[in-house]
């Protein structure tokens, strides 16, 4: 799982019972701990690659590089890459971990301070950048909507540099210069040198937690506009298309949630009860994360894949450029007991209808 907890666990420390961190562990099962992050690490690595091998065996087939797919195709390929990358750094953290049982390293013991900070950062990164690339997908989807450019050098500008710069300085604070970070002699030295990391995890998980579906409402009401206004009538078939396509906005946004509001409610506990923390329930926690956190790949998988509508389809005109346009079966309208004429309705998104799903 990606924690800013399990990275402060990395650090030097004395062997005090008195202190919190070493409490915990000494009521934590590691095996069993590394056992679900091991399992659920694998599954979201399977879930990243059903993501992204079909991209590269269509644009291997028509001699297409990974980079020319539409713009939402585009995007969501990168985030399974950064699922792929991060949930590899939980299994070879977890599979290490349950070979040599050292999560939290001896005090004389830096060869395993540097092997914890090395790939809670590599799991940090890549995670941080799924976050990043769920925000642009959204972003992406109403630009699309209302007809705008896609912006993807500034996506893979942020979305890959940004997570740099704030894992960066984050652990960087954290380890530099000694790993030391148990026994911090004031509250103030406590929030100088580990709050930072925290806020550098879960600041972008909120961010995209208050983001994602006010920007999937916007595009919601702007999908509706488009079905409605070109007939100048919404029967059940038009409101069938705008369900479809919220339905799906939601299901995005309740997996993002269920994979990460988890560590945000650990934060938060970690922070308002540090010295009567109930030791049970954040164990609890640390549980879900590491199952739900690597299970963000799989879960994409499913949400992120098209639509197939029952009545109505969208069909792609010869290029690939012109816009999507409904095809409706034959209906007399409500209004009048005739056939009204058929207008082409307004561009709708590919990138909300790039994979297929449910």
């Amino acid at each position: 799982m990606s924690d800013p907890t399990i990275q402060t666990f990395c650090c030097h420390h004395s062997g005090n019972n008195e202190d919190m961190a070493v409490r915990i562990m000494n009521e934590f099962n590691t095996d069993s701990y590394n056992t679900v992050c091991l399992v659920s690490s694998t599954v979201g690595i399977f879930g990243a690659l059903f993501q992204i091998m079909p991209h590269l065996l269509r644009n291997r087939a028509n001699g297409l590089s990974a980079i020319s797919s539409s713009r939402g195709q585009n995007i969501i390929m990168w985030l399974a890459v950064a699922d792929l990358l991060g949930s590899s750094g939980v299994l070879i953290r977890s599979s290490l971990w349950l070979k040599y049982k050292t999560i939290m390293p001896m005090p004389d013991d830096g060869l395993s301070v540097i092997f914890c900070s090395i790939t809670s950062a590599w799991t940090q990164y890549f995670y941080t950048a799924t976050w990043f690339w769920t925000l642009f997908y959204a972003i992406d989807t109403w630009l699309t909507i209302k007809g705008r450019d896609s912006h993807q050098t500034v996506y893979h500008s942020v979305a890959w540099g940004l997570p740099a710069v704030t894992t960066g300085v984050g652990l960087s604070i954290l380890y530099i210069p000694d790993a030391t970070c148990h026994n911090l002699t004031s509250v103030t030295s406590a929030l100088l040198k580990i709050l930072p990391n925290y806020c550098a995890t879960y600041v972008p998980i909120a961010i995209v937690m208050i983001v994602n579906p006010i920007m999937y409402v916007l595009a919601g009401k702007d999908v509706e506009m488009a079905v409605a206004l070109p007939l100048a009538q919404f029967t059940s078939k038009e409101r069938k298309v705008v369900d479809a396509l919220r339905i799906k906005f939601f299901l995005i946004n309740a997996v993002f949630y269920i994979c990460w509001l988890p560590n945000l409610v650990n934060g938060i506990l970690l922070w308002t009860m540090w010295f009567n923390m109930p030791v049970k329930v954040i164990i609890t926690i640390w549980y879900i994360m590491a199952l739900m956190n690597p299970m963000q790949a799989l879960f994409n998988a499913m949400v992120y894949r098209k639509w197939n509508f029952n009545r109505y389809r969208m069909v792609p005109t010869v290029s690939s450029a012109t816009p999507k346009v409904f095809q409706f079966s034959d209906e007399q309208s409500p209004l009048l007991g005739s056939e009204p004429p058929r207008l082409q309705l307004d561009p709708l998104p590919s990138s909300i209808n790039n994979y297929s799903t449910l």
